[in-house]
């Protein structure tokens, strides 16, 4: 397995061995002790499971209390996978980054507590699943626009599916100014 270290503080990509052959492929998709050693060291307490159509872009979305770290992978299919450091000290804040993650390379992205996360899918449908670092809470569930000119993603597709909740998410500099962070 290799982890790499993204530009963003604390974002990783990891790359699991894969092993093929005319059976199928085997890959280990989770190791506590490797990934500790990378500085994953965050405890996983609820796997989710996402399945979204073509042009479907779920996002910009995070937990503020007390944040959720993710790990995250396509099981089947091809998604545009987004993180944004929305850490006010951070050395990266505002920035984003973006990494094609599908069912061939069977990559996974690690971000940390303090980043929004959203996808959008390429292929013709996508499992999503991931792994968080605390339930679900939907107090503590916020977002801001996929689109958002601060931020400015470049997402690889246009006329995304969206959900009325993103399509009616804040500007970033909204959520900003009233310390949901």
């Amino acid at each position: 397995m290799e982890i790499i270290d993204l530009k963003l503080n604390g974002l990783k990509l990891i790359k699991p061995r894969l092993h093929k052959d005319e059976r199928g492929f085997f890959l280990e998709t989770y190791q506590s002790s490797t990934y500790c050693l990378h500085g994953i060291d965050c405890s996983f307490v609820q796997d989710n499971h996402s399945f979204s159509q073509h042009g479907c872009l779920r996002g910009m979305h995070f937990q503020s209390q007390p944040g959720q770290a993710k790990l995250v992978r396509a099981g089947v299919g091809k998604i545009f996978d987004v993180a944004v450091d929305i850490r006010p000290h951070s050395s990266t804040y505002k920035q984003w980054e973006g990494i094609i993650l599908d069912d061939q390379q069977h990559w996974q992205l690690f971000i940390p507590n303090g980043f929004a996360h959203g996808f959008c899918v390429l292929s013709e449908h996508a499992h999503v699943l991931y792994k968080v670092s605390t339930p679900y809470n939907a107090k503590y569930e916020k977002g801001f626009r996929w689109d958002d000119p601060i931020i400015n993603i470049q997402w690889p597709i246009q006329n995304m599916i969206l959900s009325n909740r993103d399509l009616c998410a804040p500007n970033f500099l909204d959520i900003e100014i009233q310390g949901e962070q």
